[in-house]
């Protein structure tokens, strides 16, 4: 058995096993050229691969990944499961950053690369958009950095494994006014430390969230993703991913949105982890692009406005 189809086995029993059909989606190659494996993900049953839809989802990885080594099958199990899971969000590439802007995430070429300035990071070169719902071209090229002390606490440098902490690494950038959303522009750094993992817990923290920014997150979430944005279908509350990047729990989240529902600003769904947007929460469409174009003025630096404008002598 060759290792491209020993590397298809494994996954495809991953896959299956979380409710998922994995398709060889043709060869790739990294940055520096190197081959790599690239799959599509798709609900088994509901999606035809290659066709488009939002419910798919390439997996990239490097040729020589051994999926069928023990110390991965637990992680890919958890990736598998929370893919099958997110994929049936009506915009599954889109996430919420705490200041109220929603971003999709595309066109990342995993898997890492090293510097090319000499530099003794790993590099990964993604492009975020934000999704106003009324064909906005604000985006930001970017350039993901992570730090080799951080990358030995990753199982390996492989999109399963890291996709997730880079995504919230971009969010917290975003969060924090250090990216900038533009029409065009060069590629913006991403800084990816160990300041976003605890050494004494084990686990990475993004942000230290209220009970208060947790309402105010999960309804803002509800109102783009589902009411905006995903035709009023229904939205997962408690993604692992939002759970790390919020630093809650999902029993945490939960309770929250069980609030919320009792408040009528959502309309829980199965076990409480799934939500519409309620009549209350529908007409707050002014509140929420007043504070969307509020992140998007905390976040254009005016610094350089000068410079900007052909006002400088440097």
């Amino acid at each position: 058995m060759t290792t491209s189809t020993q590397l298809n086995s494994a996954l495809e029993a991953a896959a299956r096993n979380a409710g998922l059909n994995l398709t060889p989606a043709g060869p790739g190659t990294d940055f520096t050229g190197a081959p790599t494996a690239r799959f599509l993900l798709t609900p088994a049953g509901r999606v035809a691969p290659g066709s488009g839809a939002a419910a798919e989802k390439l997996l990239e990885l490097s040729q020589s990944f051994d999926a069928a080594d023990s110390k991965f099958v637990a992680p890919l199990a958890a990736y598998f499961h929370e893919t099958a899971q997110r994929l049936r969000n009506p915009r599954p590439e889109v996430h919420l950053t705490l200041h109220g802007l929603p971003i999709s995430f595309g066109h990342f070429g995993w898997p890492f690369h090293g510097s090319t300035s000499g530099a003794d990071t790993f590099i990964v070169h993604g492009k975020i958009k934000l999704e106003d719902g009324r064909g906005s071209k604000l985006n930001a090229e970017v350039s993901a950095s992570m730090t080799q002390t951080f990358a030995s606490v990753l199982v390996a440098m492989e999109q399963p494994f890291a996709e997730g902490v880079i995504f919230n690494a971009v969010r917290k950038t975003l969060d924090q006014g250090q990216l900038e959303l533009v029409q065009s522009g060069n590629r913006q750094p991403v800084p990816v430390t160990t300041r976003y993992y605890s050494m004494k817990q084990q686990v990475f923290v993004f942000n230290d969230t209220s009970e208060q920014q947790r309402r105010e997150y999960l309804s803002a979430k509800v109102f783009w993703l589902s009411h905006v944005l995903g035709g009023g279908a229904a939205v997962w509350l408690t993604d692992p991913r939002d759970v790390q990047y919020l630093n809650s729990g999902v029993a945490d989240l939960k309770r929250t949105a069980a609030a919320l529902s009792a408040e009528g600003h959502l309309v829980l769904e199965g076990s409480g982890e799934w939500a519409t947007a309620g009549e209350g929460l529908r007409g707050r469409e002014e509140f929420y692009r007043a504070q969307m174009d509020e992140a998007l003025a905390f976040i254009k630096p005016s610094f350089n406005e000068a410079m900007r404008h052909g006002h400088t002598n440097m």
